[in-house]
């Protein structure tokens, strides 16, 4: 793709984007479970099933030392009790701002059945067992992506990257148990989830679920 998109052309084919004029799942907020977990899991399997591409990528938002806001996207790895599960280095942009300030947020967006997903609350960092345990189970290019490290740091060049990730390929084959003592899994304990069905009317569906000191998880509806 060659030239530049000018300002007139980007605000038409802005203007000329639609959102939600199909079909769209219905959902009744007062069928919903009492805690948030069961249904984030059923919204989940649905959105994959309906055809959502990666329903498992998501963004996590936090903030650095001097409360700057960030948000990238990474993949969900598990779903429990516990919180969100996801996994990166403790080195990384994200890990060296978790260390110094654990709140954070996610966000999932499914446009195939117009739904959202938002989760509050405090990250933790798993011991080196279950952050090791989390990388044996996925692929070996995951593993040489791991084993590259020196994540978030400056590049000198494209080349360097090269030689580097080949090297990682070459050793995650040969490898396939070799120590990434970076590698840490991460638990967001949710202490507010919020469902977000679309409407085509605009009238959506929004169902907060709030977690009290006792324990116990309140549902509320919010305004559109």
């Amino acid at each position: 793709m060659t030239g530049e998109t000018s300002s007139e052309d980007f605000r038409a084919t802005l203007r000329s984007l639609r959102v939600w004029d199909g079909p769209l799942p219905a959902f009744d907020p007062g069928a919903a479970p009492d805690e948030p977990v069961a249904l984030f899991r059923t919204w989940f399997t649905h959105a994959a099933g309906a055809g959502q591409p990666e329903p498992h990528t998501m963004s996590l938002a936090t903030a650095d030392g001097e409360g700057r806001p960030d948000v990238r996207t990474l993949m969900l790895h598990d779903v429990d009790a516990r919180g969100w599960h996801f996994a990166s280095h403790s080195t990384s942009a994200k890990g060296v701002q978790l260390a110094g300030r654990p709140d954070a947020a996610l966000g999932f967006y499914w446009p195939a059945v117009a739904r959202q997903v938002r989760v509050r609350g405090r990250v933790t960092a798993c011991g080196p067992e279950e952050s090791r345990a989390d990388l044996a189970v996925r692929s070996r290019g995951a593993l040489a992506a791991a084993l590259t490290g020196r994540q978030s740091e400056v590049l000198a060049s494209e080349e360097e990257l090269t030689r580097a990730s080949a090297a990682a390929w070459e050793r995650a084959g040969a490898e396939p148990d070799a120590p990434v003592p970076t590698w840490t899994r991460y638990v967001l304990a949710a202490a507010e989830v919020e469902f977000f069905q679309g409407d085509p009317a605009r009238r959506h569906t929004r169902l907060r679920y709030r977690l009290a000191p006792e324990g116990a998880w309140t549902r509320e509806l919010l305004w559109p």
